[in-house]
Formats: structure tokens, sequence, C-alpha cells
């Protein structure tokens, strides 16, 4: 791939995912949307930067703040929109939303609500995929409030014991909903609490949408060839909304439209759009915004679950 198609590339799944988050935002305050969202704007290039590394039967995990992941990966839009709506086309026929997508036809797993439960259900998959010797890598994705669940610690243990197939994927924002870093943590050096298990680990401060790719893309062809088992990646990142919800929430004081700023002037989305012609990034756009208007028209116009679904997926026929 060419650089200038490499960099169209990157641009189409930062903005496509800019773009849903936006409308999300923009149609929660009407309540079509039935579950409640956790926004990725300004959390993009991780997810780009990390599956744009994987191969298409690469396996990814996420968390509730999910939809950049599950966009990234190439889950359908539409359904995406209708699990939201809680609609019968939904991903996940309209029982989960936002924080529940799943699209194993691109192998994303089912996220979860509660913090760290991707992760040791990631490192199942991993040990399947290493038993099953093709090849295929886990990408398992987690904030940094995660890292401080005790299955965290374990899932790095069996993952450094046996050997797995997996990247493990810290996306720090700072904050655990509230909560910042210095009041949580006695250390931040996590990857060298990590690299204490073997496995090796690395920082990326800046949300680098490039860097981040190219060192997963370096820790990934080293997973393929069993060569030295998991591999750690924290990338510092930043979320623009509240925690839970589609607006900013710097009046509550926690933290600051300063530190806001200074995180525009790393966006990602941005940084590769100059990169591109005028031309090139104004066909993108208009690529992107017929999309979401289809996907969120689907959602619109399909039914809701009946009456048959309620006792569907719930027990173990």
């Amino acid at each position: 791939m060419s650089e200038q198609l490499d960099l169209r590339f990157l641009y189409r799944k930062l903005r496509q995912i800019r773009r849903v988050e936006e409308e999300i935002a923009r149609i929660y305050p009407s309540d079509k949307i039935k579950s409640p969202v956790h926004l990725s704007i300004g959390q993009e290039s991780v997810s780009v930067g990390v599956c744009s590394a994987l191969r298409d039967d690469d396996v990814v995990a996420a968390t509730y703040r999910g939809h950049a992941a599950y966009i990234a990966k190439g889950g359908s839009l539409s359904r995406m929109f209708a699990e939201l709506y809680g609609k019968v086309t939904g991903c996940g026929t309209g029982k989960g939303g936002s924080m529940h997508l799943v699209g194993m036809d691109k192998y994303i797993l089912g996220s979860s609500a509660v913090v760290g439960t991707t992760i040791p259900i990631s490192i199942g998959y991993a040990l399947a995929l290493k038993r099953e010797g093709s090849g295929r890598v886990v990408a398992s994705f987690f904030g940094d409030g995660a890292t401080e669940e005790g299955v965290f610690y374990e899932s790095l243990n069996f993952a450094a014991l046996h050997r797995l197939p997996i990247l493990f994927v810290c996306e720090n924002n700072a904050y655990a909903i509230h909560s910042p870093l210095k009041k949580r943590w006695a250390s931040t050096q996590l990857c060298e609490r990590v690299r204490t298990y073997g496995i090796p680990a690395i920082s990326i401060a800046d949300s680098d949408v490039l860097e981040i790719r190219q060192w997963a893309s370096e820790a990934i062809a080293g997973l393929r060839r069993s060569e030295t088992g998991p591999a750690f990646l924290e990338c510092h990142t930043y979320r623009w909304r509240e925690h839970v919800g589609p607006n900013e929430d710097y009046q509550s004081g926690y933290r600051s439209i300063a530190e806001l700023q200074n995180w525009k002037e790393k966006d990602q989305v941005e940084a590769i759009g100059v990169r591109l012609l005028p031309s090139e990034r104004a066909e993108i756009d208009a690529e992107i915004d017929a999309e979401i208007a289809a996907a969120v028209d689907f959602a619109e116009s399909s039914p809701f679950p009946g009456p048959e679904e309620v006792l569907t997926h719930v027990y173990a026929s």
C-alpha cells in the first residue's frame, strides 16, 4: 500500500469513528437511543492504530467504551446503530445496547459493561488460537481503571506462562470515571509493572496513530511467529466528552478545559487529515456522512424485538 493510500485508509477510519460518535451525541437527547453511551471522541487513534495492524481473521475484545474498536475492526454501522436503538436488527438483536456490541463475522468479541471482564475472555480465545496454530492473534482493549482489577494481573500471568498470542492494549485516558491517576496509583509506571511478568511493554505518550500502528505491527508480527508470547501497549489518550453521555463535563471541576485543549492540539483526525489533498478529504468525508445517514435510517426503520424474543439467548437449550 502506498503512503498516500495508507493515509487515506487511516483518515477514513479516524473520521468515521469521530462522525459516528458525533451523530450519537446529536441523537441521544431525543431518547431514540435506548442505552447509556460511552463515547470515544478523542480516543480514536488507539483503536485505529492497533486494528489497522490486524488481519481480518484476528480477534478484538473491547470495553464498554467500545464503539471505536468495533468500527476500526470493520463492524457494521447499520447493525451498531440498530443496537443502540434497541432494534431487533442490531448486532445483539437489540438486547445489549452500546456497551455490548458484538460482531463475530468480523471477529469482534462481545463487549461488557463490567470493568475488566473482557480481559480473561480474550485470554481464553488466545489460548484457543495458540492451539489452532494458524498465526491468528487477539487484541484486548481496556482502560486504565481495568488495570486495578485482580483479573488483569491473573490474565497477564496466564498469558505469559503459556506464551499466548495476545496484544494487551491499555487506553489510558487518565481517569476512572472522575478519579485521576494521581489519586489511584502510587506509581504511574504501568509498563514497569507489566514487565515483571516477562512481557515486553511500551508506553506511547501522545496518541500518535502512526506510532501506535508501527509498534503494534512489530508486536503482532512476533505474536504470529510465537517468538515472545504476549505484548503490552499503553496508549495515553483523552476522552473529550463526559464519562457516560453525549455532553462535556468540565464544569464538574475534576478536570480542566486547558487539559482538553492540550489534547485537541494532538488530534489525530486533523493530524492525518491535513496530509491529504483537500479534494481527497472532502470525498472521504462525504462518503462517511452518507454511510452514517444510511445506518441511522436503517435503525429508525427497523422493528423492535417482539415478545417472542424475551426468553431467547437467556437459557441454554
